[in-house]
């Protein structure tokens, strides 16, 4: 049906994609090798449903993952920070807006030899030179991210400066097994209470937010107190997260505007 009747075949997904889906995280993948052509995405680029074979066939010379990013709406996805640059520098990105996916792709391993590969992944890099992160900048600041974390705490496992932001100050990342969608989806269950994603908080060194941040760091401890917190939080809201303590978020935001 997929091949002879595209049309129909659509419908039909969007009835019963959920099973299939279902079926090749059930049994541990057993059917996975049955059912994965039958799997279709939203794609970035087509603004379409498409299949992996499809999202395979178009990638770039050099590209050597499949690309995804997950959240609650097509719409949602296309705004989030983490997926803007990859966009702007023309990637398909392949969207995940069912709680399953990212499951169901985990016990996927791969398609065909080629890898899966999160935009939200703490490790994340195109596949191009100047993508790659660069060590100077990180020993460059970091008296700067040690003291962000003496205020954060355990909230996060790191801080890093990001090589995926291009217009936004922050954005989450997620290291290991358990991303930040997945974590969502597991403390809606009985017994996913606990169970958590190795949060990264990334800042945009090319962002004005960071040198206030810096100029904050070097001569103010209580602003620099204050937008680290407020950083933090903002990122918390644009990943959908619940903002841990809202009256203390208020207040900050009221000390901002003095």
């Amino acid at each position: 049906m997929l091949k002879n009747d595209r049309e129909k075949y659509e419908r039909f997904y969007q009835s019963f994609g959920r099973h299939l889906k279902f079926g090749i995280y059930n049994d541990f993948g057993m059917h996975k090798e049955d059912l994965v052509d039958l799997l279709m995405f939203y794609s970035s680029s087509e603004k379409k449903m498409v299949t992996l074979d499809e999202y395979v066939s178009r990638m770039k010379e050099g590209q050597k993952s499949i690309y995804y990013a997950a959240g609650e709406s097509v719409e949602y996805i296309g705004k989030m920070p983490q997926t803007e640059l990859v966009l702007d520098k023309g990637y398909e990105i392949l969207y995940f807006t069912e709680d399953v996916d990212e499951f169901a792709i985990q016990m996927l391993m791969d398609y065909k030899g080629t890898s899966f590969k999160s935009v939200s992944a703490s490790d994340f890099e195109l596949d191009e030179p100047e993508q790659k992160a660069d060590e100077a900048d990180k020993d460059a600041h970091k008296a700067l991210f040690d003291s962000m974390k003496d205020v954060l705490g355990d909230k996060v496992k790191d801080i890093r400066l990001s090589k995926r932001l291009k217009s936004h100050p922050v954005c989450l990342t997620s290291e290991g097994g358990i991303s930040i969608e997945m974590e969502k989806v597991l403390k809606n269950m009985p017994s996913g209470h606990g169970i958590t994603a190795q949060k990264i908080l990334e800042l945009n060194g090319n962002h004005e937010v960071f040198a206030a941040l810096k100029a904050a760091h070097e001569n103010d401890p209580e602003k620099f107190k204050l937008y680290t917190q407020l950083l933090y939080n903002q990122a918390l809201l644009m990943e959908g997260l619940p903002v841990e303590d809202p009256l203390a978020f208020s207040n900050d935001i009221c000390k901002l505007m003095k």
